[in-house]
C-alpha cells in the first residue's frame, strides 16, 4: 500500500520541509492545473513516466514549457533512438502507486518505486518555487528546490538535474552523457498491455494543418478498418515468406509494416510535443526505420523472382531438349 496524500504531507512536516498547499478540483493536464494555481509564484511541472525495453522505469520531471524529445533523451541514456516509451497506465499502480495524472518526484517515496530513475529539469533551479501534486491531482504544493532536494535525500536519492533540451552528439567518441542515470535493475511486473500512459496528458490534442484544425483523440492509436490487425503485430514481426512470389501479397506486407509503425509513433506525447510538425516527424521516422528493412525485402523479392524465372526457363529448356531427342528417334 503506497503513501496517501495525507501521509505524504505529514512526512514533509516531520522533515520540517516548508511548503504551501492549494486545493483544487481533480486536474489531468498542466493547462487545467494552471487555471487554479497559475498565479502562484513558481514553475508548473510536467511529469513523464517512461520505460525502456528492459522494463526499467524513469520519471522525467520538467518545467511545463521545457521541450522534451524522447528520442534524443533515449540516445543520451544509451538506449538508442527508440529505447524509451511511455509506461503503460497499469504500471502507475504497480510501481508508483499513484493515480493517473499524479506522477511527480514525490512518488519515489513508495518502496515499490525504489528502482525508478529520476531526471529533473535543471530549469527548476532558476525558479523561486516549484509546483507539484502531492501524490494526488486534487492538490498542488509549492516548495523551493532546496526543500525538494531535502526530501530526495531523506529517501536516499540524489538530485540529478539535467538540461533536457540539450542534444549533444552521441557516438564512438562521444559516449551517452546520461548513461549513469539508467537504473541498474529492471522491475518485474505481471504481463501488462503496452497501453501508453502520459501522466498529465490531455485527453485531446489538436494538430493544425493547412489552416484546418484536426482533432486527434486517444483513439488515434487504433487502426483504421482498412488495416488488417496491424495493431497486434510487432513492427518487425513479418518475416520473408511465400509472399515474395506474389506481388499483391508483397505489397500488402509493406503496407502492414508501414501502418503498424505509423500507429506506434502517433502517441499523445508526440502529438503534444510536435503539434503542427507531427506529419513530418512521423514521415521521417517511418523513412528512417523502414528503409533498411524494405531494402532487404525488395532484394529478397528480386532474388525470388530471379530464381523463379530461372526455374521456368530451365523447365522450358528441358522440355525443348526432350522434344528434340524424341524427333531424333
Amino acid at each position: 500500500m503506497g503513501f496517501s496524500k495525507e501521509q505524504f504531507l505529514a512526512r514533509l512536516q516531520e522533515l520540517q520541509i516548508e511548503f504551501s498547499q492549494y486545493e483544487h478540483p481533480v486536474v489531468m493536464t498542466v493547462e487545467d492545473q494552471a487555471k487554479y494555481v497559475g498565479n502562484s509564484e513558481g514553475g508548473l511541472s510536467k511529469n513523464l513516466f517512461l520505460k525502456d525495453k528492459k522494463n526499467r522505469f524513469y520519471i522525467v520531471s520538467a518545467l511545463a514549457d521545457t521541450k522534451v524529445d524522447l528520442k534524443v533523451l533515449s540516445q543520451r541514456l544509451g538506449l538508442g533512438k527508440g529505447g524509451l516509451r511511455m509506461a503503460p497506465e497499469e504500471a502507475l499502480g504497480e510501481v508508483l502507486q499513484v493515480p493517473l495524472g499524479s506522477v511527480t518526484p514525490f512518488a519515489l517515496v513508495n518502496d515499490s518505486a525504489r528502482n525508478v530513475s529520476l531526471l529533473l529539469d535543471q530549469g527548476f533551479k532558476g525558479q523561486e518555487r516549484c509546483l507539484f501534486h502531492p501524490l494526488s491531482n486534487d492538490m498542488t504544493i509549492s516548495l523551493n528546490v532546496c526543500e525538494l532536494d531535502k526530501f530526495l535525500r531523506s529517501i536516499g536519492r540524489d538530485s540529478s538535474y539535467v538540461d533536457l533540451e540539450a542534444n549533444p552528439p552521441v557516438g564512438k567518441d562521444n559516449p551517452p552523457d546520461l548513461a549513469a542515470l539508467v537504473p541498474s535493475d529492471s522491475i518485474v511486473l505481471p504481463d501488462l498491455p503496452e497501453k501508453a500512459a502520459s501522466l498529465q496528458a490531455p485527453p485531446k490534442a489538436h494538430v493544425v494543418s493547412n489552416n484546418k484544425s484536426t482533432e486527434i483523440t486517444a483513439k488515434a492509436t487504433e487502426p483504421s478498418r482498412k488495416v488488417k490487425n496491424v495493431k497486434d503485430k510487432p513492427v518487425n514481426s513479418l518475416q520473408p515468406s511465400s509472399s515474395f512470389k506474389d506481388v499483391g501479397q508483397f505489397v500488402e506486407e509493406i503496407l502492414d509494416k508501414t501502418s503498424a509503425l505509423l500507429l506506434s509513433e502517433i502517441t499523445e506525447e508526440t502529438i503534444k510535443q510536435h503539434g503542427q510538425q507531427l506529419g513530418g516527424v512521423v514521415s521521417n521516422c517511418i523513412r528512417e526505420r523502414l528503409a533498411s528493412e524494405l531494402k532487404t525485402d525488395t532484394t529478397l523479392y528480386m532474388q525470388t523472382a530471379y530464381t523463379e524465372g530461372f526455374h521456368v526457363a530451365r523447365k522450358m529448356f528441358q522440355s525443348t531438349d526432350t522434344h528434340r531427342q524424341f524427333r531424333c528417334l
